[in-house]
């Protein structure tokens, strides 16, 4: 299969939810919500928090670019903040500080790249069927 890919920009005023229905249609148009539903919904849910932490820590658009390789669905979101994201334990009265560690349940894998001008964040996901991307130790004790 060749590999497909997509971008675009998402601005602060109603980014998130145009974000995630871009993110459904692109997904539709792989056929994975007939054939991947709980990935897709894990998918939209990282859109979702990738494209709130962008906008609420940079105050600025997020450029999010969606590819797959016939292995993986890469999600990138790039913003203008320099500091990179991190899982942090959120307060029980604290209305935020739970996205990264969503990401961290719900993606396969995720990583942060610093980049002129910001960052960039990209989860990646696994269709049912691929090889565990987190095979556990097998090494005889």
């Amino acid at each position: 299969m060749r590999a497909k890919g997509w971008a675009r920009s998402f601005p602060v005023s109603g980014g998130i939810r145009a974000g995630r229905q871009w993110a459904r249609d692109h997904l539709a148009a792989l056929g994975w919500p007939a054939d991947e539903p709980e990935t897709v919904d894990a998918v939209l849910l990282t859109v979702s928090e990738l494209l709130t932490n962008a906008h609420l820590h940079a105050h600025s658009t997020a450029e999010m670019v969606m590819s797959w390789d016939g292995r993986c669905l890469h999600v990138s979101v790039a913003d203008r903040d320099p500091h990179m994201p991190t899982r942090r334990e959120p307060s029980p009265t604290a209305p935020g500080g739970r996205g990264m560690a969503l990401v961290d349940a719900l993606a396969d894998t995720w990583e942060a790249h610093r980049m002129p001008g910001g960052k960039t964040v990209t989860a990646c996901f696994f269709p049912s069927g691929q090889p565990d991307p987190h095979p556990a130790d097998s090494t005889p004790a």
